[in-house]
């Protein structure tokens, strides 16, 4: 995140204002969706044989989107070390903090502390990308914040997933520590969002994902091989193989794509007012799916952050763009 990454043809059209909307919209409800439903998934495999299955899948699936178009020039250095960075932070180093923070910390801890992302990627917003914010995002950074929080606090406390084999050497701390990682996770999360945006003006979002992916898997592998060695995979039933493979596609795939084609058009610190989606969804799928009940604190929450999605998309006469 040290140089910016020239705009060129390589990156593509930029996609309409109100499409980019939409596909950050999904990308986060995408995300609170698959979280909410892999749980089982995290209880039948574990946490490194998961991402690294899912990152193995993925790959799969997209490995024609490696090859690098025509009429995009080969990426400089900056622009391969920005690449490494988006993988290893926002993949690699946020799914090891958040899962064994959150399994070290209470789910209300780490949702208050999840509320924070809005705000941490506007700061980074404005202190790599030098991206002017007004008051009207900072006051749908707030909503999203608040709303975000309201959520969390409206939840009981969760007993925490201890994990078994490698992962359960990792889990014996105390909350403070886990609190810790899971701000941790906020900074990868932002860092995320911030090189995410850069990238858009080298590479085209299926690139992006697809080399993404790549790093991921490669991280991982070390951890996936020794959980994998240990592993009874004839203990995995059909039905949790079915919902490993919609998670990896979900994670892996869509996802990223959705992410990167919005950021294209959009400024990072607006984007990010989007992460409110994530825990919003998570809910609605516990509701549905799951059959939770919703309580009036939450209605109150999803209210506030709808106004905090309203406050950044609705158009003004000035708006968040990166400073030229």
């Amino acid at each position: 995140m040290t140089a910016p990454v020239s705009h060129d043809a390589s990156a593509g059209t930029h996609p309409p204002r109100w499409l980019a909307y939409v596909c950050l919209g999904l990308s986060m409800s995408l995300v609170g969706s698959y979280v909410a439903l892999s749980k089982p998934l995290v209880a039948a495999l574990g946490v490194f044989l998961l991402a690294w299955l899912r990152f193995g899948i993925g790959g799969l699936a997209i490995a024609h989107w490696l090859r690098r178009p025509v009429h995009e020039p080969a990426m400089s250095a900056n622009t391969k070390r920005l690449v490494f960075l988006e993988s290893f932070l926002g993949n690699f180093l946020f799914s090891i903090t958040m899962l064994f923070g959150v399994s070290m910390t209470s789910a209300v801890s780490a949702g208050v502390i999840m509320a924070s992302i809005p705000a941490v990627v506007a700061l980074m917003s404005w202190i790599f990308l030098k991206e002017r914010i007004g008051l009207r995002i900072w006051a749908a950074v707030a909503c999203s914040a608040l709303g975000i929080g309201l959520i969390a606090l409206s939840k009981s406390e969760l007993h925490a997933h201890i994990p078994r084999g490698p992962e359960a050497i990792l889990t014996e701390s105390n909350a403070v520590l886990g609190n810790v990682l899971v701000f941790v996770a906020v900074l990868c999360e932002a860092a995320y969002a911030v090189i995410g945006k850069k990238l858009t003006g080298a590479l085209s979002p299926k690139r992006i994902t697809a080399l993404i992916n790549l790093w991921g898997f490669l991280l991982m592998t070390p951890m996936g091989l020794y959980a994998a060695w240990y592993f009874d995979f004839g203990a995995v039933t059909r039905g949790s193989w079915m919902l490993l493979v919609f998670y990896a596609l979900a994670a892996s795939v869509w996802t990223v794509w959705l992410w990167m084609t919005g950021l294209k058009s959009i400024p990072a610190a607006r984007a990010g007012v989007f992460t409110v989606m994530l825990p919003v969804s998570a809910a609605l799928v516990g509701v549905l799916a799951l059959g939770e009940t919703l309580s009036g604190q939450q209605l109150l929450a999803f209210a506030i952050a709808l106004v905090g999605v309203l406050l950044a998309t609705l158009p003004s006469g000035k708006t968040t763009t990166p400073a030229p």
